[in-house]
């Protein structure tokens, strides 16, 4: 097995000479996960699919002093991810967050809603994490990070096809993660709660709703993006050199307390 070995480990968050693949970086998760990559030093590779959003968040992470380059990604495209990754050269760490919601009633969702957000959220997802993979295996190193959910554990009413799509994120990365672990490659996820985003806004709309989840969050409270930052960082460290195969729930102890 190939990889990151030996005595010592590095407990600190330097990132510097890394090349951090970060999908879905335009806004909320992703956009808070780059920067904070940015601010640690990595040199960044983002994409999207909003072509003005993501050229603020290349400039938000230049100002922190980051070699940025962005690519124009539609996750459903498989062939565009094979072309769009093929030419980026070593990477070091993805993380493996583009993803969609709509919340819909079960007995109104159609073929293509499914397909819309199990194409880009988990196809895309493989394919992206594939065609990265093949870098990685060449190096004989890397880390993968995918972005699963609380829809991956428990079923949310209104979100069918996204929790399908987020089941399928934590059997992908368990299977990758037994896979591509001999050949250097750690794989793992991160399962966030509740995190307001642009996203999951409509949620967050319902003062009741939010009443009552924050009633069953033990911390007292929905999480912040920078909550995800330590827990991202981590898994792509050496210091998570022996964790593989793993999901981090990240909710404030909302499953916990379920």
């Amino acid at each position: 097995m190939q990889g990151e070995s030996g005595s010592r480990v590095d407990l600190t968050f330097d990132f510097s000479g890394k090349t951090v693949f970060v999908t879905g970086a335009s806004r909320g998760i992703g956009r808070e996960i780059a920067l904070s990559f940015a601010r640690d030093g990595a040199r960044l590779i983002l994409s999207a699919r909003n072509v003005e959003a993501l050229a603020r968040v290349e400039q938000e992470a230049g100002d922190l002093g980051a070699n940025v380059k962005t690519i124009l990604l539609d996750q459903r495209d498989v062939d565009a991810i094979r072309a769009q990754i093929e030419p980026l050269g070593a990477i070091d760490i993805l993380v493996n967050n583009a993803g969609v919601e709509e919340v819909r009633p079960a007995l109104e969702a159609d073929e293509a809603l499914w397909d819309k957000i199990v194409d880009t959220n988990l196809k895309g997802a493989f394919f992206v994490a594939q065609a990265v993979a093949s870098k990685m295996a060449a190096a004989g190193s890397g880390a993968i990070i995918n972005l699963a959910s609380l829809t991956s554990y428990v079923g949310v009413p209104g979100a069918v096809p996204y929790g399908a799509s987020k089941s399928g994120i934590l059997g992908m990365t368990r299977a990758m993660a037994s896979e591509w672990a001999p050949l250097g490659i750690r794989v793992n996820a991160i399962a966030p709660g509740y995190f307001q985003t642009d996203m999951t806004s409509v949620f967050y709309e319902d003062k009741d709703w939010v009443e009552r989840m924050i009633a069953n969050i033990p911390a007292g409270r929905f999480g912040e993006l920078a909550d995800l930052n330590g827990t991202v960082k981590f898994l792509a460290s050496s210091g998570a050199r022996y964790i593989i195969g793993q999901c981090v729930i990240i909710d404030g102890g909302y499953l916990a307390k379920i």
